[in-house]
């Protein structure tokens, strides 16, 4: 018998502390979002009807979210209006949804609270209620953030960390760590411990880690190529993996990097191999100019003086050379049969490279020919200075 009864009296204290945990929370956020006491007196008009209580509640807080959507978001406007910037005038734009929502949304626990509902309902509500207000302030501070990055990105210098090429990378790492933080703050709120979760996905993310190697390897590369920007789209890059792939860059992704080749043939490379490889950035540099060299020979006894001529002369008339820089002529060695000169001269786009060298080498030619400069040829002479006895004196 006593041991019936001291098992009947454990129940009731094991879920008291429980029920009044709950009960605490409930009364102290109701007595804060509340408006009852201030409606005293218009209350006390309908006497022990608490459903028309808490309807007039919801009521005044649904005018309260009205007063400052239609009073204090215009004047707020009109203040932002004077600005020269229109960053400002979209954040009140922004602002406008989550504020309104916030405001209405708290009549709601406050009417519960009234109507004295079960404590487990009530704090039903209460999470529905927060759960609702986080998702629309995480909306609000994922676009501000979009905002902020954009305009980062717009005013950043050469060599800043945000700009036009990654600031999609940064944007997307932005909506994501915001949007962990608020399902972490509405799991908070439904009172669900986060603590198995945690450790769940921190052992999913060993394995993930170790089954997607490669896969993390060219993500981490593509971050790395955004953020260091060693080329970039519409760049003319010699890839240096044996076979000097040549290309113009059309994309760069987060996993790989798309070249188009001179045989207009698209060539995906994954970032991994992009970020570990020696890359020729033809393009790069104070313009987007390339250098093209013409290498030509002459026979010794060529007047060299008329060879640097000719050749200045070629490339000023071509309508492809850049005039400035200027073209140059160099006599770079003595060759085993010829006297080796290299014009030297710029083009507006790598792009135009082959193009060129086939109008110049052409030109070239057709002038030496016209000049009378001979073009050496590799040439060998054969001289018998004994015949062997044995095999008889040709007839």
């Amino acid at each position: 018998m006593a041991d019936d009864k001291a098992a009947g009296s454990i129940a009731p204290e094991t879920s008291e502390p429980v029920e009044s945990a709950i009960n605490t929370s409930v009364e102290q956020l109701a007595e804060k979002i509340s408006v009852s006491e201030q409606l005293e007196p218009l209350m006390a008009l309908f006497g022990d009807q608490p459903w028309i209580k808490a309807l007039l509640v919801l009521l005044v807080f649904v005018v309260l979210a009205k007063i400052v959507e239609w009073v204090i978001i215009p004047l707020i406007r009109r203040i932002t209006a004077r600005t020269s910037t229109q960053t400002d005038d979209l954040i009140v734009d922004y602002l406008r949804t989550p504020l309104f929502w916030s405001i209405a949304l708290l009549g709601v626990p406050a009417s519960a609270h009234i109507i004295s509902a079960p404590p487990n309902l009530q704090s039903t509500l209460l999470s529905m209620v927060v759960s609702v207000m986080i998702f629309m302030w995480m909306l609000f501070a994922v676009r501000t953030s979009k905002l902020a990055l954009s305009i980062a990105s717009r005013r950043a210098i050469p060599n800043a960390l945000v700009r036009p090429q990654t600031l999609p990378l940064f944007t997307n790492l932005a909506a994501i760590v915001i949007t962990v933080f608020a399902v972490y703050f509405i799991f908070q709120s439904w009172k669900v411990d986060m603590t198995a979760w945690l450790a769940s996905a921190g052992i999913a993310g060993i394995a993930i880690g170790f089954a997607a190697k490669d896969t993390l390897a060219n993500l981490f590369s593509g971050v790395f190529i955004m953020a260091d920007s060693p080329y970039k789209i519409g760049d003319y890059v010699v890839l240096d993996d044996g076979a000097g792939l040549r290309g113009k860059v059309t994309h760069i992704g987060i996993r790989s990097t798309r070249l188009l080749t001179r045989d207009d043939v698209e060539v995906t490379i994954p970032n991994s191999i992009m970020g570990n490889s020696k890359v020729v950035n033809e393009s790069g540099g104070p313009h987007v100019k390339y250098r093209i060299r013409v290498a030509v020979g002459v026979a010794y006894g060529s007047d060299i003086d008329l060879v640097r001529e000719v050749l200045m002369s070629v490339a000023q008339e071509s309508a492809a050379v850049c005039e400035v820089p200027e073209p140059r002529v160099r006599f770079r060695t003595f060759g085993p049969s010829s006297l080796d000169f290299e014009l030297l001269c710029w083009v507006d786009d790598p792009e135009l490279r082959g193009r060129v060298l086939d109008a110049l080498n052409s030109t070239i030619y057709k002038r030496f020919m016209a000049e009378g400069i001979e073009i050496p040829y590799a040439k060998q002479d054969v001289y018998i200075k004994e015949w062997p006895p044995q095999l008889g004196r040709p007839e």
